[in-house]
């Protein structure tokens, strides 16, 4: 099945993703700017009762500067943006949010921890296509069935929530029954990654972490030099923080007063993750979450910059890979 035209003639078959807090419209306008699909959870335009709705606000910001950013670069157009909906009983705000991306049209819709009809068929409605996150095929199945249009298959070392199963194996059970839109969350941050995602049987790679380090992502300076200087083996997983596992910076929870080896298993019924409130009733904004590839992360750059070494990694992978098969034929 072909790739939607709307996700189609990016720079590099790239999204990136949804980070809780740090994606904004400056990273967002920056990543579809440089050529790959920029997003942010509808969650992250907070407000406050009394005041203009912020996530229109920013809607309106992005469409404008995407539109002018359009038409002042007729060959080299804007990617396309996302907005990622949680469907899940714990967000208020799910309906309303929903109703302002098919107000201002929001082209590609990402959906986490729920699978609802009426947010396809919201989405449908303006012409927009779905991409539902998943970490197993069991989820994958249901989320199709109910009708999202792609999945994102979120597997072992993604950052922040994330699945425990290989990319291989999780890609492959897909691969057995759906043919369409298929992007690869788990420690992408070099442009090999998103080849060898391809090569697996994605349509490309979802990335995050890596973004984090960057100039324009809402994240404070430690974190941002955490990420710089961390690798695989400082990253934890656990469900303590919101109620549903995911993976953390190990040097952020030492931070906080505890051991991330040691840490407890939270109670999934009491998950948490629109208010900034842990599992337990705790706040935990000084927990920071990060995928296991963060190894390739040396320096805070603009997004821009890192596109262009993720795209220049991308054709080196692409160039080396022609020449290994020219030799093998």
């Amino acid at each position: 099945m072909a790739v939607p035209a709307v996700l189609q003639n990016l720079r590099i078959p790239l999204i990136g993703s949804p980070l809780f807090i740090i994606s904004n419209p400056d990273l967002v306008l920056a990543q579809c700017k440089a050529g790959i699909v920029g997003s942010f959870p509808a969650l992250n335009a907070r407000e406050k009762e009394g005041e203009e709705i912020e996530l229109e606000k920013w809607l309106v910001r992005i469409n404008e500067e995407l539109d002018a950013h359009n038409q002042a670069n007729p060959d080299r157009p804007a990617a396309p943006y996302a907005v990622n909906q949680i469907v899940h009983r714990t967000n208020a705000r799910l309906e309303r949010d929903v109703e302002l991306c098919v107000k201002h049209k929001v082209p590609v819709w990402i959906t986490s921890l729920g699978a609802q009809e009426w947010v396809y068929e919201a989405a449908h409605s303006v012409g927009a296509i779905v991409l539902h996150d998943i970490i197993n095929d069991t989820f994958a199945k249901k989320a199709i069935s109910k009708g999202a249009d792609g999945l994102i298959a979120v597997a072992a070392g993604a950052g922040g929530h994330a699945g425990a199963l290989s990319p291989f194996a999780l890609v492959q059970e897909i691969r057995e029954w759906f043919d369409g839109p298929l992007y690869l969350s788990g420690a992408i941050a070099k442009g090999d990654s998103i080849l060898a995602a391809q090569a697996m049987g994605a349509d490309g790679g979802y990335a995050g972490s890596c973004f984090i380090a960057t100039e324009e992502a809402n994240a404070v300076a430690g974190y941002k030099e955490m990420i710089t200087r961390s690798g695989a083996s400082d990253i934890v997983y656990s469900n303590l923080f919101t109620g549903v596992w995911g993976n953390y910076l190990k040097p952020s929870i030492a931070n906080a007063g505890m051991d991330p080896d040691q840490l407890e298993t939270a109670d999934p019924s009491k998950m948490n993750f629109g208010s900034g409130d842990g599992s337990k009733g705790k706040r935990w904004k000084d927990i920071w979450g990060s995928g296991q590839g963060i190894g390739m992360v040396k320096e805070v750059l603009p997004a821009a910059t890192l596109i262009d070494r993720l795209a220049a990694e991308y054709d080196a992978a692409q160039e080396r890979l022609f020449a290994q098969v020219k030799r093998a034929s």
